[in-house]
């Protein structure tokens, strides 16, 4: 029970966060072995290559599985922080303290009046079901930075657009959060904070290094891979001739073959859809309560991701983190759509890294596999955009007016 003080501190949180994590640790140190391929290569092997590359003053330009903004150069190089370290053992702590960082701005705004501790442990539950992969990629970083984001566009627009520039330009991703943004006071203050950031950022990078943007041509001959809710046509069509293959390409599995171009053309329409949805909501939307934005932003990103040609597991890590997020205001109705991708995360992790061979392979488990963190990936993005519908745009239910009865017995109207 609260006392007149306030919330009793969140031991039962912190502890259950501390054993998680020290798990997660001792599978990426490899103190045990987790079922399925090392998901810590990409560390020890692409990262510190380009690593090796980038402290040289240019980006990977002869390296097509460079697919990342500028400020990606920053999480990739920030091992150097800890020279004492080797380059993966390095990244992983690193990792590890971005995942704490988001912790305690959970914890912080949770514990604030009319707040809630429900960001807090989706954080805390979501993010060890996907596996070590969670610290085996720069996601992370990237998401400690949109929740802080997200949690700041509250009281200071500003600090929210500069943080979501800044994110942007580490994953792209982070610019949906701007989505929600109300009023032309505070949604002016963040998209005008944003913009400059970003502007600035990327000169900035333009002028220091050569090959900042060339990983906008780097996808343009891409497949769809094989986790992809697309990838589910041709996990099929194996089993009825389809003559495709599945290869390693521009740093993901994915599928090659007849027809492929078609689905990942229909992946992208998709996205333009989604896209377009969310413009109408924001044209329609006529109130703007103070979890509005972190609503729309959770909503934004699941369509991102739902309809791309490329949902790797790391993908869940954004969702989980806004989420979070969104879970911290008491207002929020993302509670079910939140736990359908706690769900899909736990799925994830079956399909890769621990199925992962029966998912390329196209057979019975791999497949049914997919369907399902799929399915609860597309359930979420529906459930998710008619909630923000319904809280945003329908119109609002008018109060019961209250009747009382006069000396005389007759019913009147209370003033």
């Amino acid at each position: 029970m609260a006392g007149a003080r306030g919330p009793r501190f969140p031991y039962v949180l912190l502890a259950t966060w501390g054993l998680t994590r020290l798990l997660l640790l001792l599978f990426v140190f490899k103190v045990f072995v987790f079922p399925g391929p090392d998901v810590t290569s990409d560390v020890s092997v692409t990262y510190q290559n380009w690593y090796e590359v980038l402290r040289t003053g240019t980006f990977p330009l002869d390296d097509v599985t460079w697919q990342y903004p500028p400020a990606a150069a920053l999480a990739i190089l920030s091992p150097a922080l800890l020279p004492f370290l080797a380059y993966t053992e390095a990244f992983l702590v690193l990792a590890f303290v971005a995942d704490l960082i988001a912790l305690a701005l959970l914890l912080y705004a949770g514990l604030r009046p009319d707040r809630s501790l429900r960001g807090a442990w989706v954080w805390v539950v979501g993010v060890p079901l996907l596996g070590p992969t969670v610290y085996a990629r720069y996601d992370v970083m990237v998401t400690a930075v949109a929740v802080a984001a997200v949690l700041a566009g509250v009281r200071h627009p500003k600090v929210m657009g500069i943080l979501a520039a800044f994110g942007g330009l580490l994953k792209v991703w982070p610019l949906l959060l701007l989505v929600g943004t109300a009023g032309r006071k505070a949604g002016g203050r963040a998209w005008g904070s944003a913009a400059a950031t970003a502007g600035g950022l990327a000169l900035l990078f333009t002028v220091a290094m050569p090959g900042a943007f060339a990983f906008l041509t780097f996808q343009r001959d891409r497949g769809t891979e094989v986790e992809s809710l697309g990838s589910l046509v041709f996990h099929i069509a194996r089993h009825h001739g389809w003559q495709g293959e599945v290869l390693l390409n521009y740093g993901s599995v994915e599928f090659l073959g007849p027809y492929v171009d078609v689905v990942s053309t229909v992946a992208l329409m998709l996205t333009g859809l989604a896209f377009g949805w969310l413009l109408l909501w924001r044209l329609c939307a006529t109130r703007f309560l103070v979890h509005t934005a972190a609503d729309a932003a959770f909503v934004a990103v699941l369509l991102f991701t739902t309809t791309s040609r490329v949902i790797s597991p790391q993908y869940l890590v954004w969702l989980i983190g806004l989420a979070a997020a969104c879970l911290v205001f008491r207002g929020s109705r993302m509670g079910l759509p939140a736990g359908m991708v706690v769900v899909a995360s736990f799925f994830t992790v079956l399909e890769f890294p621990v199925y992962f061979g029966d998912v390329v392979a196209s057979n019975g488990l791999g497949i049914t596999l997919l369907v399902i963190r799929n399915g609860l990936l597309v359930a979420a993005t529906v459930t998710a955009g008619v909630l923000l519908w319904r809280d945003t745009v329908s119109p609002a239910v008018p109060a019961p007016v209250a009747r009382r009865t006069t000396p005389s017995g007759e019913e009147s109207l209370a003033p």
